[in-house]
């Protein structure tokens, strides 16, 4: 059973959402809003957890906990942003297990939304109402939000539940049909507790990784995954760019090479932060923003690396008395 105790430092959203449970007033829609990895996914499974189980027998309880954990609920809808692949959608993990390589980030897709038109068609079968949770609603494509509009429009017996990082990423017309349970980053002491209570606490020896993190225990989680994940010749500090030539080829080729578009982003980010921290040189924040944006507008990684390590080494030599 997925408790609400586990869902550390979002008191205000705990509030707002078992108090709309006891007085029996249910939103036609909400959007759980506020950055990744902060407890989102978490409240939107104890929230659907109670509206799938509430006003049931004991029996009936028990019976739906156990679908509802096994993930095939029959009134619960969970839709992920996903890759399109050779025809089909699949969600981030599936294109991981696929080993598929990711160019372009995951979407909520019009196919998803017309999935979630044909889910409430029908009547719930088990409960009292149908529920749909779309995660990162942030992605969807234009048409998608259009037609998932309509839908908002005319729920029926249902509650849709939109989690994305702030209002003002959402059309205004979606925003204002919902509902808005806000979400905080975390204080340092309720991460850790978090990091601590997950099996994370090696997280805590990185200062870079939780600052990049902001009071997001997701993203500290995530963060250390990627820096695990990142080939050993690859610089963990801007100190250690290659001055040669063939250094920041070789670099560029191993990056291209074994790093997908998202790992990619990050490293950026990481390399930003630690330098700022260490020296504050704005020059080199500005080289690997650069890079960033090339990378975003699908620029071939290897040449951005390559003219990316070539300007920062150009850069450290002016720099030398």
């Amino acid at each position: 059973m997925i408790n609400w105790s586990r869902l550390i430092g979002q008191n205000q959203a705990i509030e707002l959402l078992q108090r709309a449970l006891e007085v029996n007033s249910i939103a036609p829609a909400y959007l759980f809003a506020g950055a990744r990895g902060i407890g989102r996914n978490l409240a939107a499974k104890c929230f659907c957890q109670d509206l799938l189980t509430r006003d049931r027998s004991p029996e009936a309880r028990e019976l739906i906990l156990k679908r509802f954990l096994g993930g095939n609920h029959p009134d619960l809808l969970w839709i992920e942003p996903t890759y399109q692949h050779q025809g089909k959608l699949l969600t981030a993990k599936e294109a991981q297990e696929s080993n598929l390589k990711r160019k372009a980030p995951p979407q909520i897709r019009i196919e998803q939304i017309r999935e979630i038109t044909n889910f409430l068609s029908r009547p719930p079968l088990e409960s009292a109402r149908s529920v749909v949770v779309i995660e990162e609603a942030d992605t969807m494509t234009e048409s998608a939000a259009n037609a998932l509009l309509k839908t908002l429009e005319e729920p029926g017996k249902a509650t849709l539940i939109l989690i994305a990082p702030s209002p003002s990423s959402l059309l205004p017309t979606l925003v204002s049909r919902c509902q808005h349970i806000p979400f905080q980053r975390l204080s340092e002491e309720n991460l850790a507790q978090v990091l601590r209570s997950n099996g994370h606490a090696r997280v805590l020896n990185y200062p870079a990784i939780l600052g990049l993190a902001q009071g997001s225990p997701g993203e500290a989680i995530a963060a250390l995954e990627f820096l695990d994940s990142l080939p050993q010749d690859l610089p963990r500090s801007s100190g250690k760019f290659p001055l040669k030539l063939s250094q920041a080829l070789e670099l560029a080729k191993i990056i291209a090479q074994n790093l997908d578009t998202e790992t990619q982003l990050w490293y950026v980010s990481y390399l930003q932060y630690e330098d700022w921290q260490r020296r504050r040189e704005r020059s080199i924040l500005e080289i690997l923003e650069k890079t960033r944006r090339q990378l975003l507008a699908y620029v071939q990684p290897r040449l951005v690396w390559e003219c990316t390590f070539l300007a920062l080494a150009k850069l450290s030599t002016a720099q030398k008395p």
